[in-house]
């Protein structure tokens, strides 16, 4: 490993497992093609993943060997370094919420930043850009309810807004309700039927 690669792992190391390694993170050390060629030099040699064009991951210790980062990880490092919003999509929301037991088959998230995948090992993870309503409320279980409510759509939504709100609760509903303003019409009013119901 040269000189550039060797200092580039060392400032790796030192940040938290899952953080995206870009060449913009390093020009510090050198010119952008010289860093460009070194991270692809250690991902070549395998002291590096390639996650997707231009971005690589530091592999972690685990009891099998050498892995990828866990995707959590990953994920709140990616948001942190480039600004977007990252949440599961409708489908893995609507799950997690006990509003299908459908399961979904490929990882797929909403970001505000555009649409690419990336490749943690063998897990390729799908990001497609979503409107910002559908980004709303992220880490929150009201969040997760909007995108649930998107996935399936407003006949089976209207369906679903009494059994959803039993499941959100008077604070998550509350919650709701403070984002209508920010969501289509069709699901605002849902949203309305959902706190009329609890009044």
């Amino acid at each position: 490993m040269n000189s550039l690669g060797n200092r580039l792992m060392a400032e790796a190391a030192l940040l938290p497992a899952g953080t995206p390694l870009s060449a913009k993170r390093f020009l510090h050390l050198g010119e952008r093609a010289a860093v460009d060629q070194a991270l692809s030099r250690l991902a070549r040699s395998g002291h590096l993943q390639r996650a997707a064009r231009g971005l690589y991951l530091r592999p972690v210790e685990t009891r099998f060997g050498l892995g990828a980062p866990g995707l959590e990880a990953t994920l709140k490092a990616l948001e942190h370094e480039s600004g977007e919003v990252i949440v599961p999509a409708g489908a893995a929301a609507a799950n997690r919420l006990g509003l299908t037991t459908q399961v979904p088959v490929r990882s797929v998230y909403l970001t505000s930043g555009r649409s690419r995948q990336l490749a943690l090992g063998a897990q390729v993870i799908e990001l497609r850009h979503a409107p910002r309503w559908q980004l709303v409320l992220p880490g929150r279980p009201a969040g997760e309810a909007v995108r649930a409510l998107a996935w399936l759509g407003r006949q089976q939504g209207a369906k679903i807004a009494p059994r959803l709100a039993r499941t959100l609760g008077p604070e998550g509903v509350q919650e709701l309700s403070a984002a209508r303003g920010r969501l289509p019409t069709w699901l605002a009013k849902e949203v309305s039927h959902m706190v009329a119901a609890r009044a």
